[in-house]
């Protein structure tokens, strides 16, 4: 059984009472509580999984005596129709839950499936997909442990993981070597190993950060596909690449064809569409 974090474990339980609130009043009016059975978590579309421990960890919220059986891991592809796992036990906290476990389940499978396409448009390059900030509000971690199941790295989680310079900061710094300068100092001063990436828009300002103290990484945004092959040939590999900005999925090859690190895109997360997934009770008795 894997470990959540606090805050997963706040979002689950808040997930719960907005849903349940004073009580699931059909369930409790068509059930006298002591009814068993069984449901099905069944995929209606092709899709990716991810999250199966998280709707096991649901489930044990409302009742410890639901049991979750699956023979599939995060990661997995299944097909519509397939069944993805089996819930026995209590019949009543089973359906109160349905809704919040559907909730959290089709999102991930969402991600995860849509992070596989970006993951196979890659499969022939050397180009790897990275995932944004752009999460739902608290979702955070669970939104890229979704991505990493559909195969993509991580990005920052926080803002504590890594320097990256925007074009706010340069303008607040009043160059590119301040910046640079500021966030190295500041690396230093407090013992972080933090690597330092910075966001350029065009070859001009790449130039410019060339010319200024090294860094980690360097995100080419918005740039014309001309302009980042340019990029990469004057970086000659002292820095690790990073395109971001007017990606989608039909243009990652041609991307990666320039001969960049990685790819961010936010529409991994901030505009997914959830798989098609349905709870069917299979079976009851007792009561």
């Amino acid at each position: 059984m894997q470990e959540w974090p606090e805050h997963v474990d706040r979002i689950v339980t808040l997930a719960l009472e907005e849903d349940i609130g004073r009580g699931d009043i059909t369930t409790d009016a068509i059930f006298s509580g002591d009814e068993t059975g069984s449901a099905v978590l069944v995929a209606k579309e092709n899709g990716v999984l991810a999250g199966l421990d998280l709707v096991d960890f649901i489930i044990g919220k409302l009742d410890k005596d639901i049991t979750f059986h699956t023979g599939r891991n995060d990661g997995d592809i299944v097909a519509g129709g397939s069944v993805i796992a089996t819930l026995e036990g209590p019949m009543a906290p089973m359906l109160s839950a349905e809704r919040t476990i559907l909730n959290f389940f089709q999102r991930m499978c969402g991600i995860a499936t849509r992070t596989r396409k970006y993951v196979r448009a890659l499969s022939s390059t050397k180009t790897k997909i990275l995932d944004t900030r752009k999460t739902a509000p608290g979702h955070r971690y669970l939104d890229k442990l979704a991505v990493r199941a559909g195969g993509g790295e991580n990005h920052r989680m926080r803002l504590d993981d890594r320097f990256l310079i925007k074009e706010n900061h340069i303008r607040m710094a009043g160059s590119i070597a301040a910046a640079v300068s500021r966030c190295r100092a500041y690396r230093s001063k407090h013992n972080t190993e933090a690597p330092l990436e910075i966001e350029v828009t065009s070859l001009a300002e790449l130039d410019k950060l060339l010319a200024a103290e090294p860094v980690e990484y360097v995100m080419l945004d918005n740039m014309l596909l001309e302009e980042m092959r340019e990029a990469v040939r004057r970086i000659n590999g002292r820095i690790l690449t990073e395109v971001s900005g007017n990606v989608t999925l039909d243009r990652v090859p041609e991307i990666a064809g320039a001969g960049v690190d990685f790819i961010s895109s936010g529409e991994l997360t901030h505009s997914v569409r959830a798989m098609d997934i349905s709870m069917l009770v299979r079976e009851r008795s007792g009561g």
